[in-house]
């Protein structure tokens, strides 16, 4: 997580009154704030630190291919209760690899396949926190009569099969020769309730022991049982069931006591009741704040299920609050049971996941995947939350702990584990021993691209250098050995090398760390019109992005270069604009319509530019916000149903946004309904007939007024079919 930006010498409001590349050494502190300016070589120093790759938390085998054939052999021959824990499995995979979609898809099959209530609720709060900020895609569903079910509230009472018997037991009239009396009246304080001996007796096998047996209550006319923390309103309630066989519409306080009392006395069926009743009133997090504990302590499965049902649709709010946070860190394994039953796993999964995601190294973060370690079983399970917990602990520096859980995932066969204990044993100064455990792995695995990097950490000069190389050759998505290189040059004012270089990476991948890398070299470089270019990307792409290590808002850099460039004209825009998409220069393109953003143009035209930019960059998240402001800033109706139709198309409901497609045209034929008409068309229908259909849409796109940029691209497509 990126830390916040506190230092007096770097406060935001102070950018204003500094030339960018002298503040930003005092910010890399190679200056005093006071000196003079720095001659180019210690500028260039100052602004070219590469941090080292971190370990990261995920899932990394050695052989993808492998791991994911065997996985897919194994769901076509499981049994059906195992599926969900080889789909969240398979999740795991596709999140190393960065693969968002994938990991969707791998989530809502754990879903579909949940073979439990606890599977069901687990995996549709998962997925509906993966789609935080996408309510709109359900309402522009809703309006084509579609709605998506998986991530919403279940019923969980009906989830829960009825399987209690009856409880009844042979009537007794006599016993010993003596006549067993018809009704019995229990005191309660100062109160008598009188019941029907056999109907109680028919309660459970104590109360049946207690009123036939030999006991000798059971020649008693009057029973007392004030000390058994039981009201009187609740025991008329409890004879009203022994002889209905259901609860009447009582208080929560009255049916938690019946609860306690019924699960005191096993009268399973009236306890079955009682927690089916207590589960329906649960409605807010107070509820099952309160609840849960009762649940757990009584052993109560839907109550408690229910409750789990409002914190996990409450994600990730609900881990704000210390009461939740409790239940969920330190419920023992019988209590664990309870309340997910065999889906302890997948919920301390989900739970570590969206901890991690809002602090890495939080307490929190830590309970559960001390959760998550304790309920792991299978060998993949147990490689998976070691290496999880052994990265948060070396985070937190607590490196025994850490030297503990990587040794355990290794010794499971999690071969990327060896990076946190060549870390380890580099904070600890023996960094020779560090370089000799990856040089161990490299000859005793088929190599990959990562054991190279993380190698080249612990070496220098002409070592380092190769080990980099091969990391590329073996991986080439990987940004580290770019900007190593990239900042070796700059260091040795190679500017030309170092800038290729960097752009080698951002050809292919758009990756913010090396976007902000350049925007240091043409700070160095005092090349402001690219800085800018740059930084507004950057914005683009995330716009509440901080840099410097989480120093300063990119943003507030941005302000800060502005000042050195000149203002562009709006034709000066649309002429770059023309030049930039023109030569394929997206990252230009991108900084282009975010300038232009700022003017009066028409914003919706220009966001749905920008998502298809994104979207050729590969920035689907990014892409998707684009898209949402479009349809926001949209100047006609026509407009605005084209971007709802593209973002129902690039959410995979390509019927959907055929039909938006079909209302735009409706009122107005224009060159983007039709061209996406063609695309969802395309790929809607497995009918090879359906090729001239699509030609026949593009052609009438080209006919319609619009921009050549565009009628290019519809050109291209033409072409394709």
């Amino acid at each position: 997580m990126r830390a916040s930006f506190t230092s007096d010498s770097c406060k935001e409001s102070q950018l204003d009154s500094l030339n960018p590349q002298s503040w930003l050494q005092v910010e890399r502190g190679k200056l005093s704030k006071f000196s003079s300016r720095s001659s180019s070589s210690s500028s260039i120093e100052s602004l070219t630190k590469v941090p080292e790759p971190p370990v990261q938390p995920f899932f990394k085998p050695v052989d993808y291919v492998e791991v994911l054939a065997q996985i897919h052999e194994e769901l076509e021959s499981c049994p059906p209760q195992e599926r969900s824990n080889l789909y969240l499995f398979q999740y795991q995979l596709f999140k190393g690899l960065g693969e968002a979609k994938l990991m969707r898809r791998s989530l809502r099959s754990a879903w579909l396949k949940g073979s439990t209530v606890h599977e069901k609720l687990v995996f549709g709060a998962w997925l509906k926190y993966e789609r935080q900020g996408e309510e709109l895609i359900s309402d522009l569903l809703a309006t084509c009569g579609k709605c998506a079910q998986e991530s919403g509230p279940v019923d969980v009472s009906s989830e829960f099969d009825v399987d209690i018997s009856s409880g009844s037991h042979e009537t007794l009239s006599m016993m010993n020769g003596k006549h067993i009396l018809r009704s019995v009246s229990f005191k309660i304080g100062d109160e008598k309730i009188v019941c029907d001996r056999q109907k109680i007796a028919s309660l459970s096998a104590p109360f049946h022991a207690m009123l036939n047996g030999c006991f000798s209550e059971s020649l008693c006319e009057h029973i007392d049982l004030s000390e058994n923390n039981i009201s009187p309103l609740g025991f008329r309630e409890i004879s009203e069931f022994s002889m209905t066989g259901s609860l009447n519409e009582v208080s929560p306080d009255i049916l938690l006591e019946i609860l306690i009392f019924a699960n005191k006395f096993c009268c399973e069926r009236l306890k079955d009741a009682c927690d089916r009743k207590l589960a329906s009133l649960v409605s807010s997090r107070d509820d099952a704040v309160q609840l849960m504990e009762c649940a757990l302590e009584e052993n109560s499965p839907v109550l408690a299920a229910s409750c789990l049902q409002v914190f996990l649709q409450e994600l990730p709010d609900c881990l704000n609050d210390d009461r939740v946070v409790e239940i969920f860190s330190h419920s023992n394994k019988q209590q664990k049971m309870t309340m997910v039953g065999s889906a302890s796993f997948s919920l301390y999964c989900l739970l570590s996941e969206v901890a991690m995601n809002l602090d890495l190294q939080s307490d929190k973060t830590a309970f559960f995947l001390d959760q998550l370690v304790e309920s792991a079983e299978t060998n993949r399970q147990k490689l998976l939350a070691f290496h999880q917990l052994g990265c948060v602990r070396l985070l937190r520096k607590e490196y025994d702990e850490a030297e503990r859980l990587f040794e355990a995932a290794l010794n499971a066969g999690h071969i990327y584990s060896v990076s946190g204990l060549a870390r380890l044993g580099n904070i600890r100064g023996h960094r020779r021993g560090a370089y000799d455990k990856l040089s161990s792995v490299i000859s005793s695995v088929t190599p990959l691209g990562w054991m190279y990097q993380e190698r080249s950490l612990y070496c220098e000069g002409d070592k380092r250098w190769k080990d980099l190389e091969k990391a590329t050759e073996l991986d080439p998505t990987l940004t580290y050995p770019y900007m190593y290189r990239a900042a070796s040059l700059m260091r040795k004012q190679d500017v030309q090398a170092a800038l290729a270089e960097i752009n080698r990476i951002l050809g292919f991948k758009l990756a913010l760390e090396c976007l902000e890398l350049r925007f240091c070299f043409y700070l160095a470089l005092e090349n402001y019109q690219a800085a800018i270019c740059d930084v507004q990307a950057i914005l683009t792409l995330s716009p509440d992005y901080r840099m410097f290590e989480g120093r300063v808002a990119a943003s507030q850099l941005r302000t800060l270069v502005r000042e050195h460039v000149d203002n562009w004209t709006t034709a000066d825009c649309w002429l770059q604009l023309y030049d930039r998409w023109s030569s394929v220069d997206d990252i230009g393109s991108l900084s282009v319509i975010y300038q232009m953003l700022e003017s009066d143009a028409a914003k919706g035209v220009l966001y749905f530019r920008q998502s298809l930019l994104l979207l050729r960059l590969n920035c689907p998240e990014a892409a998707m916000r684009s898209l949402q402001l479009a349809r926001q800033h949209a100047s006609t109706e026509h407009e605005r149903l084209v971007y709802e139709g593209w973002i129902l198309y690039d959410t995979g409901h390509c019927n959907e946004g055929l039909q938006k497609a079909e209302e735009s045209i409706n009122i107005k034929k224009s060159f983007e309904a039709f061209f996406l008409k063609a695309y969802a068309l395309a790929d809607s229908s497995l009918d090879p007939s359906c090729s001239s259909t699509v030609m026949s849409l593009l052609e009438e796109a080209l006919k319609c007024p619009s921009d050549r940029l565009r009628k290019g691209q519809t050109s291209a497509k033409f072409f394709s079919f």
